[in-house]
């Protein structure tokens, strides 16, 4: 086994393209002093308390906007939702309220944006921000829950947007 400092960063980010994972929006701010981004770093964290984590590079605008308003809202897209995600990763060269142009949006209880037909949307209060290197692990617990039945996720995988196969490409375990 050898520690982190061996392992070069081209390595570790070519491996973590081996990760699937869901696509989600996070909203911060209100009005004029909003932005948002794309990552598919959320989890759940606790159901006790619900709870979920999400990862932040500090050196984004939206670090910034959060440490003022202390709420964000996931937004976990539905599969046809990708032109939302490239308007939130910045594509286009969309920043801050832009980048919410073309879509609907509402809000839920924390006054963070929440999206209109989003898979599933978590809006949050911020709870806890650890600091890690260049990022902050955001702990947000959830204040309110919207979900969108009978659809399926948007996802990332090998550094591009992927939608699930048919039910016939599923395979089941017992």
């Amino acid at each position: 086994m050898t520690n982190g400092s061996s392992i070069d960063q081209d390595s570790f980010k070519l491996s973590m393209r081996h990760l699937a994972g869901a696509v989600s929006v996070i909203t911060v701010g209100e009005g004029e002093d909003r932005t948002g981004f794309t990552a598919t770093s959320v989890s759940s964290l606790s159901a006790d308390v619900p709870s979920v984590i999400v990862s932040l590079n500090r050196a984004s605008s939206s670090w910034t906007i959060l440490e003022r308003h202390h709420c964000f809202c996931v937004n976990v897209l539905a599969e046809d939702q990708q032109h939302i995600a490239r308007s939130f990763a910045g594509l286009g060269g969309r920043h801050g309220a832009e980048r919410y142009r073309d879509a609907n949006w509402h809000h839920l209880k924390t006054g963070a944006a929440a999206l209109e037909n989003a898979l599933t949307v978590l809006d949050c209060e911020l709870e806890k921000a650890i600091h890690h290197h260049t990022h902050v692990i955001l702990i947000g617990r959830v204040c309110a829950i919207a979900v969108r039945p009978h659809t399926s996720p948007l996802l990332y995988w090998d550094g591009g947007y992927r939608r699930l196969g048919a039910a016939a490409d599923l395979v089941h375990t017992n």
